[in-house]
């Protein structure tokens, strides 16, 4: 009897940005990774390498810090860069705003009419829209991988918590600072002849996290004691 191809799909959150200003900087353009945003890219490599990864596919969202993200890792595997415009940050009417002084500034009145349905959510690109195109994102990879092998796609927070949320069959409405996503983790689907058989998590780069200053709120296990920065769940096989 023939073994069923296997496969590995990681996907990439990119690293730390430079942005002094503290802006939510969304889907603006211009955004490039800090000194530190680098150091986690080449971590990545470097990680996907030493696990000898057969690696046969890099895909990353159009926006510049993931490109850059993704490129030590498809420079250390001689692979093209691939771009899928499916990966990128979610769409997010707070895009722009500067919260320099903190979150409390979220509270303010001229915010509210957005907060209406946060299952939606009312500020912004819809989760189940975000899940649909992340989903196509990863089958197209899968099409990358008729006999097996690995994809790293390199995308942002949101997309690739709620596609966490979609494979686990849990609901979309979350709490931002509960997001198992740090800066240059990797979320990684297993796959069997194209089924979902098991999801983990990792963070390669969890010292150089404890370091960051980046604004986004979510988990690391390098800074939450007790958190752990391994995870790994299983889910009942089925497509993504």
């Amino acid at each position: 009897m023939d073994r069923m191809p296997r496969a590995t799909v990681h996907l990439m959150r990119h690293g730390e940005v430079y942005n002094p200003g503290g802006v939510l900087y969304g889907r603006l353009p211009g955004y490039h990774l800090s000194e530190r945003g680098h150091a986690m890219a080449e971590r990545i490599a470097e990680h996907l390498t030493e696990q000898s990864t057969d690696l046969r596919a890099v895909i990353a969202s159009p926006l510049q810090r993931a490109q850059e993200s993704a490129a030590p890792t498809a420079s250390a595997f001689n692979l093209p860069l691939l771009t899928d415009p499916r990966l990128i940050e979610a769409g997010n009417e707070f895009e722009g705003e500067s919260f320099r002084g903190g979150h409390l500034r979220l509270a303010h009145p001229r915010y509210w009419r957005r907060y209406l349905n946060p299952a939606r959510p009312s500020w912004g690109e819809p989760y189940v829209e975000i899940a649909g195109r992340m989903v196509g994102a990863i089958r197209g990879a899968l099409d990358l991988l008729p006999d097996g092998g690995c994809a790293l796609l390199v995308s942002h927070q949101l997309p690739i918590w709620v596609t966490r949320l979609h494979v686990e069959r849990r609901a979309f409405l979350h709490d931002p600072r509960k997001r198992q996503c740090a800066l240059a983790s990797l979320t990684s689907l297993e796959f069997e002849d194209r089924t979902l058989m098991a999801v983990s998590y990792t963070e390669p780069a969890a010292d150089l996290v404890a370091q960051a200053t980046d604004m986004v709120p979510g988990r690391s296990g390098a800074v939450l004691p007790g958190s752990g920065a391994r995870e790994k769940s299983a889910r009942p096989g089925g497509a993504p």
